[in-house]
C-alpha cells in the first residue's frame, strides 16, 4: 500500500490533506520564530556568565524577560503576549481562530499580528504545492522539511538579523542526506554546492570588509547559502543569488523608500530563502531557458 492509497488514490484529496498538514506545521513555525531567539538569548547569557565567573571576574549583567523558566518550543502553552491569556485549543486552530477572533485577543482585545495567519497560509500553500509536484514520493517529505526550515529561518532573520546554527546546520546535513542517492541532485553536485555556496559569500564578505571596513552580511548567510547548494546543487547557486539580490532590491528598496527609518538594516536571509524555494521547483527550467537564450 502506498501513501496515496490511504487517500483512496485521489491526488486532489492528497494535495488538500498536505495543505492542511502545512497549516498545522505553520502554526508551530510561528512558535519557533517567536521563541527560539529568546531561548538562544538565555543560553548565550548563561554561557557568558560561566565564562566570566570562571575567569575570576564578577558578573553584574543579566538577561531578563517576562517568560517562565521552563520556556521552550513546546511548553508552556501559547498565550497572548500582552495580557498572558492562555490560549485554549479551540482558539488555536490555524487561520480559522484568527479570523474568528478578528485578529484580536479574546481576553484583552489587543491586536494579534497578521503575520501569524500569513505564515500558516504560506506553509499550507507550499506543502500543497509540494504534494502536487512530487506526489506520494519520498522527495515530498524532503521538500516539506526544506520549506519548513526556510520559513522558520526567514522569519527569525527578519525579526532578529539572526540565522541560528540550530536551523542552518540541520538544513545543510539534510540536503546532503536526501541527495545521497541522487534525490534532488547527484551527491557530487550537492557536496560541491555546499562548499561553493559557503566560500562564495564568504569571499564576498571579506572583499567588502577589506574595501569598506564594514560587514555587509553575517556568517549565517554563508551557511544558509551552503545549505541551499547542498539541496539544489552548485548549478543553481547563480540563479539563487541573482533572484535573492533582485528580491532584496525590490522589497528592501521599497521598505527603505517608504519607511521613516532609513537606517534599518535589511537581512539577506529571507531573500535567500525565497530564491532557494523557487529554485527547488523552477530553477532547472530557468537555467535551461537562460542557456537557450544565451546560445550556450
Amino acid at each position: 500500500m502506498t501513501l496515496l492509497d490511504l487517500f483512496g488514490g485521489d491526488r486532489v484529496f492528497f494535495t488538500v490533506a498536505a495543505g492542511i498538514f502545512g497549516l498545522l506545521i505553520g502554526s508551530f513555525l510561528n512558535v519557533v520564530i517567536f521563541r527560539l531567539p529568546i531561548i538562544l538569548q538565555r543560553q548565550w547569557q548563561a554561557q557568558a556568565r560561566e565564562l566570566i565567573v570562571e575567569g575570576g571576574c564578577s558578573f553584574n549583567g543579566e538577561y531578563r524577560d517576562n517568560y517562565p523558566s521552563d520556556f521552550g518550543l513546546v511548553m508552556p502553552r501559547s498565550a497572548c503576549p500582552h495580557c498572558g491569556y492562555a490560549i485554549p485549543g479551540w482558539l488555536n486552530i490555524p487561520l480559522l481562530s484568527w479570523l474568528f477572533l478578528r485578529g484580536k485577543c479574546k481576553q484583552c482585545k489587543d491586536p494579534i499580528s497578521v503575520r501569524y495567519p500569513i505564515i500558516e497560509a504560506m506553509t499550507g500553500a507550499a506543502f500543497a504545492f509540494a504534494a502536487a509536484e512530487f506526489g506520494p514520493d519520498g522527495l515530498l517529505f524532503g521538500a516539506m522539511l526544506f520549506t519548513a526550515l526556510l520559513i522558520a529561518m526567514a522569519g527569525i532573520d527578519w525579526d532578529t538579523k539572526l540565522l541560528p546554527d540550530q536551523l542552518t546546520y540541520p538544513l545543510l546535513w539534510l540536503g546532503l542526506l536526501f541527495n545521497m542517492s541522487g534525490g534532488f541532485v547527484p551527491l557530487n553536485d550537492a557536496v560541491i554546492g555546499a562548499v561553493a555556496g559557503y566560500l562564495s559569500l564568504w569571499s564576498v564578505y571579506w572583499a567588502f570588509k577589506l574595501l569598506t571596513g564594514k560587514e555587509g552580511m553575517g556568517y549565517g548567510d554563508f551557511k544558509l547559502f551552503a545549505a541551499l547548494g547542498a539541496w539544489l546543487g552548485w548549478q543553481q547557486l547563480p540563479i539563487i543569488i541573482i533572484l535573492a539580490a533582485v528580491a532584496g532590491l525590490v522589497i528592501g528598496g521599497s521598505m527603505v523608500l517608504f519607511s521613516r527609518n532609513n537606517d534599518r538594516q535589511i537581512p539577506f536571509g529571507p531573500y535567500l530563502a525565497i530564491a532557494g524555494w523557487c529554485s527547488l521547483y523552477f530553477g532547472a527550467d530557468w537555467m535551461s531557458a537562460y542557456l537557450r537564450a544565451s546560445g550556450l
